[in-house]
């Protein structure tokens, strides 16, 4: 089963990318023109959303350059070590919803550090699996198409992400248990 599944896995996009132009040339679709023409679109599409991009990163410099990300991780840390949560994650439930590539980073450090087996190294893979990049959605895809009104859409983003926080934790505490 394990060989079949790892077959699959290895083959499957290859053949999706040549399934698509196939299906498409099969319905008389220009291919590479509807190609060109998406890749000239997505071109705009980049440079519109990027002031929205430029302010979210200013944005997460200051949050970071700051100190309010440590005085938060200060307020919360009590709580967590007593529901028996290492302080060590925190930051990346913080980071998480801001910036994928900085949450990514310190996940990476974190696993280096205790070890891809360890409770923290368990609990920072699912905790990055588990949870999105919100606000870097909400710019990229709400800049993009215009919408101005995305506070329901954030509130809900970042509940989700604070539920994929604290599913990631109790799984993992339930699963590997405390000593990981």
């Amino acid at each position: 089963m394990y060989s079949l599944v790892s077959i699959l896995s290895a083959w499957a996009i290859p053949v999706l990318i040549a399934l698509i132009p196939l299906y498409g040339m099969s319905r008389k679709v220009p291919v590479y023109e509807s190609f060109v023409e998406g890749a000239k679109d997505g071109f705009d599409t980049a440079v519109k959303i990027i002031p929205h991009l430029v302010g979210m990163m200013v944005a997460i410099s200051v949050f970071r350059a700051s100190g309010a990300m440590d005085l938060m991780i200060g307020w919360l840390k009590p709580l967590l070590a007593y529901a028996g949560v290492p302080s060590e994650v925190l930051p990346l439930a913080i980071l998480r919803p801001i910036t994928g590539s900085g949450s990514l980073a310190y996940t990476a450090d974190l696993i280096g550090q205790y070890g891809p087996d360890s409770l923290i190294g368990r609990m920072a893979s699912t905790i990055q699996g588990s949870t999105d990049t919100t606000l870097y959605v909400l710019t990229v895809y709400f800049g993009a198409v215009g919408i101005r009104q995305g506070r329901y859409a954030l509130k809900v983003g970042l509940f989700s992400d604070l539920v994929g926080f604290a599913a990631s934790v109790a799984i993992c505490l339930l699963v590997f248990g405390l000593t990981g």
